[in-house]
């Protein structure tokens, strides 16, 4: 039984690696855990034996360079918010999310009518949060999507903070919108309806199960 519990685990890790748009250095990162996890399983597996809390150090963030490409063609490169967007990431993965938020806010400062701006300072506030959509994250995103209803980017981002944080049934719509958005020929537009399939399939395993999946907002 225990097998097989790892097995249906090592699936799911990965399945939910990819929906949450982790980078490819954390699948292999996870790969390896599963793999040692198995093999201290059969060493020395006790699963009678109480488990004890362990605290996790701050640690620096993987390079997001499949998330940085989706970004980039979703709102353009070579752009004059591209300074701000890789100063960002810098700070991300160097440990220091609220500094990165704390930018992000002084761009939307000198530029508040551009959405891909705001998109970010959205997901910069979520990784300061500790993936929490908090009601700052909130307003970030909802002001992104007002300034371009049509765009597929805001909605998108916004799904994707809200399946970080859990909140899976909130960010289906979200999803729904951005695929609704973009446009026939684009390359992220399949990116888009994959990951929305997946997150139908988890929403449905839910319910199947009968697992409590958090109201949309």
């Amino acid at each position: 039984m225990g097998w097989i519990i790892l097995a249906g685990l090592g699936a799911a890790t990965l399945a939910l690696l990819w929906l949450l748009g982790a980078p490819r250095a954390l699948w292999t990162f996870g790969a390896a855990a599963l793999m040692l996890g198995a093999a201290g399983y059969t060493l020395q597996g006790r699963p009678d034996v109480p488990g004890a809390p362990v605290s996790a150090a701050k640690q620096t963030r993987p390079d997001d360079a499949a998330l940085r490409d989706l970004r980039g063609a979703m709102f353009g490169r070579f752009s004059s918010i591209d300074a701000s967007f890789f100063a960002a990431d810098s700070l991300v993965r160097g440990g220091n999310p609220d500094i990165a938020a704390r930018l992000m806010l002084g761009s939307v400062r000198a530029s508040p009518n551009d959405a891909a701006l705001w998109t970010w300072l959205g997901m910069t506030l979520v990784e300061a949060d500790d993936q929490t959509v908090s009601p700052a994250a909130e307003v970030a995103f909802r002001r992104a999507m007002t300034l371009a209803p049509a765009h597929p980017g805001p909605p998108f981002f916004y799904g994707l903070a809200q399946v970080r944080a859990g909140n899976f049934a909130a960010a289906r719509p979200l999803w729904r919108k951005a695929l609704a958005l973009s446009p026939e020929g684009a390359g992220y537009r399949r990116d888009i309806a994959v990951r929305l399939a997946l997150l139908d399939q988890l929403l449905a395993m839910q319910q199947r199960e009968g697992a409590p999946t958090r109201p949309v907002r």
